[in-house]
């Protein structure tokens, strides 16, 4: 399995969690099964000695790192000073999902998790070559993720059951229509199947 890392994209307690200001999405990824596949997912990467990284979003509460003008959505989410602040329970993994040997690439700017991480740079140090994406949203952060990652020259995966969006037929037109374009789609089952 070597040369394959699965990505998480924003599987925290902020976005689809309890403390979420997302209900519409947390009611996408409940209809779609997206945390249960996800941590199907993870547990049969593990079992096979493939690296999880969870990719997180937070902000400082001074904001440094972050651009908070330039995108009428994020401008719009910190008008609450405390939203997804570093150091809070909105920011943790959602229970269930993270394993000890586990690791995390966080960023403080952005939608998707290469720009202004060291993503790339973990990813190169592990050998990887392909990565399979899990996690929210088909909106913004899985297209992102999988663009960026197709320019940096890595094969992209996308699980998908265990990414969602919102509304569903927006999610399901992304599925098809865009990341069909820069990934191949594979289901739970039948990645699991493939690693076990």
């Amino acid at each position: 399995m070597g040369g394959t890392a699965v990505l998480v994209m924003e599987m925290q307690r902020g976005v689809i969690g309890e403390l979420t200001k997302f209900p519409e999405l947390v009611g996408a990824c409940d209809k779609h099964d997206v945390i249960p596949n996800t941590a199907a997912v993870l547990h049969a990467a593990r079992a096979a000695g493939i690296p999880v990284i969870h990719c997180t979003a937070a902000f400082r509460a001074d904001r440094i790192g972050s651009h908070t003008g330039n995108c009428p959505f994020i401008a719009g989410l910190l008008r609450d000073p405390a939203h997804m602040l570093d150091g809070t329970p909105a920011v943790d993994v959602l229970d269930g999902l993270r394993a000890p040997g586990d690791l995390e690439s966080r960023r403080y700017h952005g939608f998707s998790p290469f720009t202004g991480t060291s993503l790339d740079t973990t990813l190169r140090s592990l050998g990887v070559t392909t990565v399979v994406a899990t996690g929210v949203s088909l909106n913004l952060g899985i297209p992102g993720l999988a663009l960026e990652a197709v320019n940096l020259g890595y094969r992209v995966t996308v699980v998908k059951d265990a990414v969602a969006g919102v509304p569903d037929d927006y999610a399901a037109a992304v599925l098809r229509h865009t990341l069909s374009l820069l990934a191949t789609r594979v289901s739970t089952a039948e990645l699991v199947a493939a690693w076990t």
